[in-house]
């Protein structure tokens, strides 16, 4: 955690002494200051920390005397004591802790706001919004097409889920101090950027469409029940009234939400003032409920339903409940009788089941005591346009049915189906993370967002299981399924219910859900803005700006864009399962962020709430995605396809964020889980890839020499596998580690332009030798370790200021076969194409010579994945001896290739013995003699500083006391002369001289060794073969030689390899482990 704190200088006792002590003190530190200077190393060391000095404590910022030891660390180190007051005043910001101590530097005054306790904070706010529109538009009709048993599932499945996710939110809002932000803050916190930009977007869309049902529930109560006048297009027929409703909503609908964003842009303080009297309405709406029910026991209201046989009538269009009526012994049609007959006369002509049935009253509310529960207990779903029926009345079926659109019958709008129905209820129980939302705002957010949650998901839950049960022992279920309460006069169902008056519940139900609608514009904005400036999606960064005042104004414009499709949707059953899918996805989130860091047992998982499980926080979390398929499927599947292409989005595009997150925590767990599965053995032949060991060489800037080699590695691996880009700095890691940081910058940035995906080492080493060997001994972890070294040819070999390359070269040979891993070495790497370049034609050579493992089948068909030589063709050629039937070699050699599924064209080339050509020998006797120069020369050159150090020991033992220098002389050998004149330092000279003639009098009378000679011999005619056949190919993969066991032939070794790939363009030596890397096996 990054840290800036200021360590504030506490008074030192010093000062309680005199001035004459102090001047005296003073004097007295200033001879121990000159002391230190004089007799210093190099480094300011501090004043005795045994002696009092006020001036001292003055001077410097440290906390005391008894502190002393600590002093050089307290910069970055502050005391406790210090510490502990910054911590307990910690201040709620939005975001983490770097915010909040650059908040803290600039000093900026803080307006100190009343905080709010548990019942103001969040019982209240989570109460308004959890009750709202569908409770008074679509609980009953919910009761009466389900029947009382399975909306009491539906209820009790919908608030469990939101009781378990208030469980694990409570979790995670109890794991340390929550900055203001809410829902998205925990969710991207516990679960790191992706899932939490993801989330917050679609818990972003949830709200804004909840914006969008509770306009239109506003205006279905303004239209339907308030002011069914104020309709702007007008039904010509029954069949008509549904569409011109729609049209009407959506009219209205895209007015109220311009005056709504108007309202939200210009005051919103008065929103947040007026959400006082929005609960009030709502809380006396469900108070004059209960009041009707207990009325119902003993006075049950009157409210008659007319029935023709068991069908329910509209009373709408009548107002007798009566075919005919009887007044002075004359007997009257009613407006009833003309509606169902073509004319008004006893003998018109009328519809058979009209004919054939009576009309019959019933109270719409018979009471709690009637025992109408009964009834109601079973579902009663209906296809679209069908007539609502009572089913124990009994009724005579008519033969014939004419045109049933232009009866006054109540007809169902929509289908319906236990699914349909929990995606149109589940709206009802979100809104439990209005009191997370104001953690800023809270005394004690810790204590207050479990107990306030859970106490408003009891209560929320009370009401609405209670209410399913009331209503359907009050209500007839003709009433609960007449969703818009065609028969009781086109009043509100639930409000025929209330007492005093159903007024009370149109009224109340009418500003609850104008303030929840308010409320939605208010925070979605916010919600957008925060994820905005969190700066974690590149292209809604702009929503992150706003007024000057903070408030975000385009995230609003946005936000009323967004409400706005919902509206012009216009069904409030067709809104509600889009924004249940946007809510159960960020709850089903919440669950699994609770989970993960619960199993993960991160140290930073200490909620203070204790009464959480993982189980628990599984359960909600499978109960959420049950409950997305249970709505809607298809919808479920947008939801989560809009989800995941944000995730990957944020992935691929998105700002890194290190957050601490339970997902980074999973990986880590996930990785040492699969590493300690890996370790059980080496991989299976089909298996195996090569896991790349990139040694890299670097320039006196820690810039990369050759980057082509990290292209031609992306290109080898695409991705896949392990890759570990490695490399030596010589020196020690003391001196050298801001240049190893600046280093493996350089080539992480590098490995990013070449696309190539794995891990960078830098090691500091006293020798170059050396840093490589501990490289191929040591890089990877457990199973994950490389197994092929790749590395490029050391071009400038044989300059001799660059004289041990070839030297760490053969011994980088030699230890990837020690370690049996297998070694790829790239000869003129620079030629080799980059990730850009595309070969439309040309070839991939292979010279098979020897076998060993298969590498040389393997690597070229790994490279034609690659989009650079997928256009080239294989190629395998094989060399054939004199005793070798090369006929049926090439047939072995193609069906082998068959079995092994590679298509590659065959080739055997025929290498006869003959005599080694003067040219051969005289290229191996230059190589020798070149040899024999260097080593002449490096001797000569050892020479001549032994003897200067041996006149240095002379010189200081002169300077030395005699018995020192009785002892020098004694381990001096006794054939270097200490005393030199000038006779003898001549002959010395001559000695020298004539030494050094005689050995390149030697060097240039020698002879080639024989065993070089035949060595040079294969290289000089395989070379030869291979620029016959292979020196327009596009690269050319030969078998690498291992260097020779004698030591003292090294430099020979690297001119044999010189002569093989003489000529070549693009050369890969390839020299396998020594197991079987490809199989003809499935």
């Amino acid at each position: 955690m990054p840290t800036s704190f200021t360590v504030v200088p506490v008074e030192a006792q010093g000062e309680e002494r005199g001035p004459a002590e102090q001047d005296g003190q003073r004097q007295e530190d200033e001879e121990d200051d000159e002391r230190d200077r004089v007799s210093g190393d190099g480094t300011a060391r501090e004043s005795s920390p045994f002696i009092n000095n006020a001036e001292m404590d003055r001077a410097n910022m440290y906390e005391g005397k008894n502190m002393a030891l600590f002093e050089e660390e307290m910069d970055s180190n502050p005391m406790v004591s210090s510490l502990l007051n910054k911590l307990a005043n910690y201040t709620n910001l939005t975001q983490g802790v770097v915010e909040h101590e650059a908040d803290e530097d600039s000093k900026r005054k803080e307006v100190k706001v009343p905080r709010m306790g548990t019942f103001i904070g969040v019982y209240l706010p989570c109460l308004q919004n959890i009750l709202g529109v569908i409770l008074f538009l679509r609980l009953t009709w919910i009761v009466g097409t389900a029947g009382v048993l399975e909306s009491f599932i539906i209820v009790f499945m919908c608030c469990a889920c939101t009781m378990l996710t208030a469980i694990s939110m409570s979790a995670i809002a109890t794991n340390g101090v929550v900055p203001a932000g809410g829902s998205y803050y925990m969710i991207s916190r516990s679960l790191g950027p992706e899932f939490g930009g993801a989330v917050g977007l679609c818990f972003y869309l949830g709200t804004t469409f909840a914006g969008a049902m509770y306009i239109l529930g506003t205006i279905e109560i303004l239209l339907t029940y308030i002011s069914p006048s104020a309709a702007i297009f007008k039904a010509e027929s029954a069949a008509d009234e549904a569409e011109a409703m729609l049209n009407n909503m959506r009219v209205y609908g895209t007015c109220i939400i311009i005056l709504m964003a108007i309202v939200v842009f210009v005051g919103v303080k008065y929103v947040n003032k007026l959400a006082l009297v929005f609960l009030a309405c709502v809380i006396l709406s469900i108070i004059a409920i209960y009041a009707g029910v207990i009325k119902t026991a003993f006075d049950p209201p009157d409210f008659p339903i007319c029935l023709l046989g068991n069908r329910t009538l509209s009373k709408r269009s009548f107002d007798v409940c009566a075919k005919f009526t009887e007044s002075n012994n004359e007997t009257k049609t009613t407006t009833l009788w003309s509606l169902f007959c073509d004319s008004s006369l006893l003998n018109a002509t009328c519809d058979d089941y009209f004919s054939l049935n009576n009309v019959t009253e019933i109270q719409g509310i018979p009471g709690i005591m009637s025992g109408v529960l009964s009834d109601n207990l079973w579902s009663t779903y209906s296809e679209k346009g069908s007539i609502v029926e009572k089913k124990a009345q009994s009724s005579v079926a008519a033969s014939e049915e004419t045109k049933m659109g232009e009866l006054p019958y109540v007809f169902t709008d929509i289908m319906t189906y236990f699914t349909m129905l929990v995606g149109i209820y589940f709206p009802s129980v979100t809104g439990i993370m209005a009191g997370s939302n104001r953690s800023g705002d809270l005394k004690d957010a810790q204590k207050s967002i479990p107990t306030g949650t859970i106490l408003a998901i009891s209560t929320t839950s009370f009401i609405y299981l209670s209410c399913i049960v009331l209503f359907g022992a009050c209500i007839e279920g003709v009433i609960l399924r007449d969703k818009f309460g065609e028969a009781v006069n086109g009043n509100l169902v639930v409000g025929t219910l209330a007492w005093p008056s159903p007024w009370v519940i149109v009224i109340g139900s009418f500003f609850s859900t104008c303030g929840a609608g308010l409320q939605s514009l208010t925070g979605a904005p916010r919600l957008l803005q925060a994820i905005a400036r969190d700066g974690i999606v590149p292209f809604i960064q702009v929503f992150g700006h706003g007024k000057a005042n903070g408030e975000p104004t385009w995230a609003l414009l946005l936000t009323a864009g967004i409400c706005e499709i919902g509206i012009l949707i216009a069904s409030l059953d067709s809104v509600a399962p889009i924004l249940s899918m946007f809510f159960l996805m960020c709850y089903m989130f919440v669950n699994l962020a609770c989970a993960v860091q619960t199993l993960l047992r991160t140290p930073n998982w200490r909620p203070r709430f204790k009464y959480y499980h993982w189980t628990l926080s599984f359960l909600g979390m499978s109960l959420c995605l049950a409950l997305m398929f249970i709505c809607s499927w298809y919808y479920a599947l947008i939801a989560m396809l809009i989800a995941g292409c944000i995730y990957k989005y944020i992935e691929y595009r998105g700002a890194e964020k290190e957050w601490g997150d339970g997902i980074r925590g999973l990986s880590l767990n996930a990785a040492r889980y699969a590493l300690l599965r890996v370790e059980d053995g080496p991989p299976h032949t089909k298996n195996w890839r090569p896991q790349l060991l990139v040694l890299l060489n670097l320039d006196s800037e820690q810039l990369v020499k050759h980057p082509r080699l990290l292209s031609f590695t992306s290109q080898l691996k695409a991705g896949k596998g392990l890759t570990i880009v490695g490399s030596v700095l010589q020196g020690v890691y003391l001196d050298k580690c801001t240049e190893a940081q600046k280093a493996e910058e350089n080539v992480k940035a590098l490995m990013g332009v070449e696309k190539t995906k794995g891990f960078c080492q830098i090691v500091v080493s006293p020798n170059f030798r050396d840093g490589i060997s501990y490289l191929i001994q040591s890089a990877g972890l457990g199973g994950m370790k490389h197994n092929t070294v790749l590395m490029a040819w050391p071009q400038s070999w044989k300059e001799t200021e660059n004289r041990f390359s070839w030297k760490n070269f053969v011994d980088t040979v030699r230890e990837t076969t020690a370690a049996q891993q297998a070694l790829l070495v790239a000869k003129n790497i620079d030629l080799f194409p980059t990730n850009q370049e595309r070969f439309t034609e040309g070839n991939i050579d292979v010279w098979w010579i020897v076998h060993d493992g298969g590498m040389l089948m393997l690597l070229p068909f790994l490279l034609r994945q690659h989009k650079v030589w997928r256009k080239c063709k294989m190629r395998i050629f094989t060399v054939a001896q004199m005793d070798d039937n090369s006929i049926q070699m090439k047939k072995d050699l193609q069906m082998f290739l068959y079995h092994l599924r590679l298509n590659a064209e065959v080739e055997v080339v025929e290498m006869f013995e003959n005599d080694i050509s003067a040219f051969t020998y005289e290229k191996t006797l230059m190589m020798e003699q070149r040899s024999q120069m260097l080593k002449q020369m490096q001797l000569s050159k050892n020479e001549r500083e032994r003897e200067a150090q041996l006149i240095h020991d002379r010189n200081t033992a002169s300077h030395s006391a005699p018995a020192v220098k009785a002892s020098v002389a004694a381990a001096v050998p006794e054939k270097v002369q200490m005393t030199w004149t000038k006779e003898k330092f001549v002959a010395e000279k001559h000695k020298n001289k004539d030494s050094n003639a005689s050995g390149f009098k030697d060097i240039f009378n020698m002879k080639p060794n024989q065993s070089n000679v035949r060595r040079m011999h294969t290289a000089v005619k395989l070379n030869g073969v291979v620029l016959n056949k292979s020196q327009h190919a596009q690269l050319v993969l030969l078998n690498m030689p291992g260097p020779p066991k004698n030591r003292k032939g090294d430099e020979n070794y690297m001119e044999f390899l010189e002569v093989l790939t003489e000529g070549l363009d693009r050369v890969l030596l390839v020299r396998g482990s020594g197991r079987e890397v490809i199989t003809i096996y499935s």
